[in-house]
């Protein structure tokens, strides 16, 4: 089903919001990776699905599986947390596995929607918490422009892979994560 979907997802952002991808070369296809980007808005994780050729769990918040379109969000392989119990053991060890196991994580570490073009909110610590647990490298990314229906208007831009280095300082380390994402911004 995750297959199909990310066609009609290539097809959908073709016809009604064309897009560019730059630095897709720096996704490693053959080990665990963890996606970290700004998020500006609900496309942000099928455009992810579009332009990564590998399946890829979005850490999302667990309300994305109440209601009416649940059965959409868990064919995205949805990882949920609670917002609100910053105790999400469960949650990580899944996140954890998975870039373990070889697979691609994203997570938005801002924790909702961030409409402004140059200025990211404060990230949460969940990323250099995954990253340094599962040593798997951290790409970052960067969404740029608002999506605008028949105008190529948005850009997605990767990054290149790194590592946390101070495992003893992850709030150092997400201050570097930050400035690497406002950098790709630019």
């Amino acid at each position: 089903m995750y297959s199909f979907l990310k066609v009609i997802f290539k097809i959908f952002f073709t016809i009604f919001i064309p897009y560019k991808v730059e630095g897709l070369e720096n996704i490693p296809s053959d080990k665990g990776i963890l996606l970290v980007g700004n998020h500006k808005s609900k496309y942000d994780c099928l455009l992810l699905a579009t332009v990564i050729k590998r399946k890829v769990h979005y850490i999302a918040k667990k309300e994305l599986l109440e209601g009416k379109s649940k059965w959409f969000f868990k064919k995205l392989y949805l990882i949920p947390v609670d917002r609100k119990n910053h105790n999400n053991k469960e949650s990580l060890n899944k996140a954890i596995e998975c870039l373990t196991s070889g697979e691609v994580v994203a997570i938005f570490p801002e924790g909702t929607f961030n409409k402004t073009e140059y200025i990211i909110k404060p990230f949460k610590m969940g990323a250099c918490y995954l990253a340094d647990k599962s040593d798997c490298p951290i790409i970052p990314f960067a969404i740029k422009n608002d999506y605008k229906w028949f105008r190529k208007s948005v850009t997605i831009k990767f990054g290149k892979p790194y590592y946390i280095k101070d495992k003893t300082d992850l709030r150092k380390e997400n201050i570097t994560l930050m400035n690497k994402v406002i950098t790709l911004l630019k």
